[in-house]
């Protein structure tokens, strides 16, 4: 097992360090701005580049172009949804998103704001299309800067730090331990079991939020028709009395 994860890490290791820094930037600006994130997950990107990261310089400068690179795409899906999120939506892409996972993202961020902008970052699927919801709502730049930034910022940090601890961790024992292989496998999967913990714990609580925004919508819409004979709203009006 040593050998092949030396000669895969070697293999990372030995693409140019500036190249391999702009690639990963690069990927993670699709990511965020035309759904690629969709297709091919930053998280992998960020991590492998991570693997080749030697000494503070690089592990920085890795870090500084992902955010930096998360950022720019976020402005762009910003962007995009400000002046061609319907047509967007409308395309062929945006009908196999789903309208289903359009329509969710739109109740998150009218129900939590700039908190959903936040935590979106963590959130599969939404992730990808916040940026474009944001773009189409009346939430300014400033605003949405204003959370995405801590986001990228944590998500960067978190990636480059364990792509990097695992691949220098073996790199210093695999000489000396038969098992390093297992101990740098033991560090990647478990920060992914974490991950997906984080995730699905995130996706609980938020979906609520969303259901609220549902039931909220329903009641708004009930408000205005006040002939309606929802048996749902009227139960609701009813304890609400």
């Amino acid at each position: 097992m040593n050998e092949i994860l030396s000669w895969i890490l070697d293999v990372v290791q030995s693409v140019d360090p500036v190249l391999r820094t702009l690639l990963a930037g690069i990927g993670i600006l699709l990511e965020t701005s035309i759904l690629i994130g969709l297709i091919v997950p930053g998280d992998t990107i960020v991590i492998v580049a991570a693997t080749g990261v030697v000494g503070p310089v690089e592990y920085f400068a890795l870090i500084v172009t992902v955010i930096a690179g998360a950022l720019a795409g976020e402005s762009i899906g910003f962007a995009l949804g400000r002046y061609f999120g319907p047509r967007i939506r409308a395309s062929r892409l945006g009908r196999r998103i789903g309208e289903h996972n359009w329509a969710r993202a739109e109740r998150y961020l009218d129900r939590r704001g700039g908190l959903a902008v936040f935590i979106s970052r963590f959130l599969p699927v939404l992730h990808s299309i916040i940026p474009l919801t944001v773009g189409m709502s009346a939430m300014r730049y400033r605003k949405f800067m204003a959370f995405t930034v801590p986001a990228c910022v944590l998500w960067a940090f978190a990636y480059v730090s364990v792509g990097a601890l695992a691949a220098g961790s073996y790199r210093e024992m695999a000489d000396r331990l038969h098992y390093a292989g297992y101990i740098f496998v033991a560090i990647i999967v478990g920060f992914a079991l974490v991950v997906v913990v984080v995730k699905k714990v995130l996706t609980r609580v938020e979906a609520r939020h969303m259901a609220h925004s549902a039931e909220d919508a329903v009641a708004a819409d009930a408000a205005e028709d006040p002939t309606t004979d929802d048996p749902a709203v009227v139960q609701r009006e009813r304890r609400s009395a």
